[in-house]
């Protein structure tokens, strides 16, 4: 009987993701027979579960690494990778961020470790309907699409998520430690249309107050 990695190479899908349904698909036969050919490739460190019901080859029998944003919106469609690990991303923060932070629609905050893949955490935030994606960039890295925020929209999801007032920019000079020369690179039609994403007036009163400071039209 062929193993479950040999039954995917075959089908030359190596580089996706799998739910339950499309390994029940893939392999037929009875539940106790695949639960059998994914728990032996499981224990094997062939296969990886994300989370229950969802599974990922190991990087050495795929075409490319994969990367933990992709999988992030992989784990939770709809997400997109935002707060300090895009801060970073954006190299607008200076330390190694190693849990891949996201922004999902909900109200329920979760939370996933592996080993292996990584740590994850997605956090919902009270956005105004029809914004949830304002200033979100699709990027492709590593042949693998993903949602990022740009460096403002990250910035200001993070002061959403931290109910954060604004008091000058001590917090995010000395505190984030974010270079004032790429602050002054946000415009007045960033701060504009964030002013229309979130629902706290906190937010907004942080964003007027950013502007004052170094708003560039």
């Amino acid at each position: 009987m062929k193993s479950l990695t040999e039954k995917i190479i075959e089908t030359d899908q190596i580089n996706r993701v799998f739910g339950d349904a499309q390994l029940k698909r893939m392999l037929g036969g009875s539940s106790a027979r695949r639960y059998g050919l994914v728990n032996r490739a499981l224990h094997a460190g062939e296969l990886h579960r994300v989370k229950r019901g969802l599974y990922v080859l190991d990087n050495k029998y795929r075409d490319y690494p994969l990367h933990p944003f992709a999988l992030a919106q992989m784990m939770l469609p709809g997400s997109y990778v935002s707060l300090e690990t895009a801060l970073s991303y954006h190299g607008w923060i200076p330390e190694a961020v190693h849990t891949t932070a996201s922004i999902l629609p909900g109200r329920k905050s979760k939370n996933y470790e592996h080993e292996k893949l990584g740590s994850f955490s997605f956090h919902p935030l009270a956005i105004q309907r029809g914004y949830f994606l304002e200033q979100v960039l699709r990027q492709q890295l590593e042949e693998q699409t993903m949602l990022i925020a740009k460096p403002v929209r990250a910035l200001i999801d993070l002061v959403c998520l931290r109910k954060k007032e604004w008091q000058g920019m001590d917090w995010l000079i000395e505190g984030m430690r974010i270079d004032y020369e790429l602050l002054r690179t946000i415009k007045r039609t960033d701060i504009n249309s964030l002013k229309l994403v979130y629902k706290q007036k906190r937010v907004n009163n942080f964003l007027d107050g950013l502007s004052r400071e170094i708003v560039n039209d």
